[in-house]
């Protein structure tokens, strides 16, 4: 390396995610008492990785670490900030749309017909297969980057890190809560687990302010993504990840969070986000590194 700072292809796609979110505050102001803060943490954010990005050039272990890492602290922020913006950008519900279009397709409402097969056990397992969507990501990403392969690890963050942007463009055009708020009055039964899902679901529904998430299912479209990059870059996690991708598909409507719609919303942008990783680094053009 020359010394200088090392930009990535993430890096940009970070900048245009946030310039594309300030201005679509900037629309809001009017209306919308939260847009100054958004203004000033969308504004830190993009200093930050200025900084983060100026600083690499030193070639400190922790700063590149840092540098390559930072979506993991990004991304939840950007998504907790939704909860102050989207109510003024992108107001109406599409859930109507979205039941009739599950209806239509399946004939029946997926998360009702799905109750005949409740069980505690099964709730309490697939309730933690939802939720290692939170940690796949990042195992990837570490057990990529201990290789020291740098274009990998930067790949893999790629797709990633389209994956979760496109997803959030998909709430903002058809913003939409999903079958358990939804749906709740056609619903027989809770699903009660058998030891901590209960607190695990309360828990989530406590952290995570922004609710209006349901399409596309970014649950499926990112640990695809995560599948697609372990079988390119690391085959015995892939065979790992295998198993509890499928649990977490398929619970992303047993526990009543999306729609069929939803999902298969999820299943082609996942498809999409490693086309559109290649088509990226087909076209960088490393000036510095």
């Amino acid at each position: 390396m020359d010394g200088n700072p090392r930009i990535t292809p993430v890096d940009l796609i970070t900048y245009l995610a946030l310039l594309v979110l300030m201005l679509t505050t900037v629309v809001t102001l009017p209306a919308n008492p939260h847009g100054p803060v958004l203004l000033a943490k969308y504004s830190g954010l993009a200093a930050v990785l200025t900084l983060l990005w100026w600083l690499d050039r030193r070639q400190i272990w922790i700063v590149r670490a840092l540098h390559a890492f930072y979506p993991l602290i990004f991304i939840p922020i950007l998504f907790d900030s939704f909860a102050d913006l989207l109510p003024w950008a992108s107001p109406s519900a599409r859930d109507p749309f979205l039941i009739r279009l599950d209806h239509a397709v399946l004939g029946t409402h997926p998360t009702v017909w799905l109750e005949r097969f409740s069980h505690p056990v099964l709730t309490e397992v697939l309730t933690w297969a939802y939720t290692s969507y939170y940690v796949l990501p990042f195992i990837l990403a570490v057990a990529i980057y201990r290789r020291g392969k740098t274009e990998d690890f930067d790949r893999a963050v790629c797709g990633l890190v389209l994956c979760y942007y496109l997803s959030y463009v998909g709430y903002f055009l058809v913003p939409a809560v999903g079958p358990r708020f939804t749906l709740a009055h056609l619903q027989h039964i809770d699903l009660p687990g058998v030891f901590l899902a209960d607190t695990i679901r309360d828990t989530l529904n406590v952290l995570e302010r922004f609710k209006q998430d349901a399409f596309p299912s970014g649950h499926t479209a990112i640990v695809l993504v995560v599948l697609s990059y372990a079988r390119r870059f690391d085959r015995g996690l892939f065979w790992i990840f295998l198993p509890m991708v499928v649990a977490l598909i398929f619970s992303t409507v047993y526990l009543r969070y999306h729609y069929v719609v939803d999902v298969l919303a999820g299943i082609l942008l996942a498809a999409l986000c490693p086309v559109l990783e290649r088509v990226t680094f087909a076209l960088w053009r490393p000036d510095n590194g």
